[in-house]
């Protein structure tokens, strides 16, 4: 089921379920977990992607592992924050997993997450290209997922 707010997803929940963020992309989705009490959100992995029946038990895998309960998954939109055409795939990639998964589900403004990610791990961190390759999504997702939490509390 698709929440329209952080609050109702988080009143959905089962006891002690955690949240899920996604950064999905084209050719990845950037995972972060939050811990049971919904205030602080880790990056676990990042999915390649291929078909998705195939990221689709990846994610059932994580999502079973980890008692969640529930995805925020990150929308794309627009900087006036309207929905343009990048939200479109993002949307139909919740829709497809809730056509397989009885899960909450709620989008969240992702807009610059990947872009202040980048610059923190250029400025603070002083990665490599190819390091902030291998890292950015799913610290995206951390971003998204930790302004949510932090949203709810």
């Amino acid at each position: 089921m698709v929440f329209g707010t952080l609050k109702d997803l988080q009143d959905n929940l089962a006891p002690r379920a955690r949240l899920l963020g996604l950064d999905v992309g084209s050719k990845t989705i950037g995972l972060a977990v939050s811990n049971s009490d919904l205030t602080v959100a880790t990056s676990i992995d990042t999915i390649r992607r291929k078909k998705f029946t195939k990221d689709f038990e990846t994610l059932q895998s994580i999502i079973t592992e980890r008692n969640v309960g529930g995805l925020v998954i990150g929308l794309p939109v627009s900087m006036d924050g309207g929905e343009g055409p990048a939200c479109q795939p993002i949307r139909q990639f919740g829709q497809n997993v809730l056509d397989r998964l009885d899960i909450a589900i709620t989008y969240w403004d992702e807009r610059l997450s990947t872009s202040a990610v980048e610059r923190f791990l250029i400025d603070e961190a002083d990665m490599t290209r190819k390091r902030r390759g291998e890292v950015v999504d799913k610290m995206a997702a951390t971003y998204i997922l930790q302004g949510a939490l932090d949203s709810i509390n």
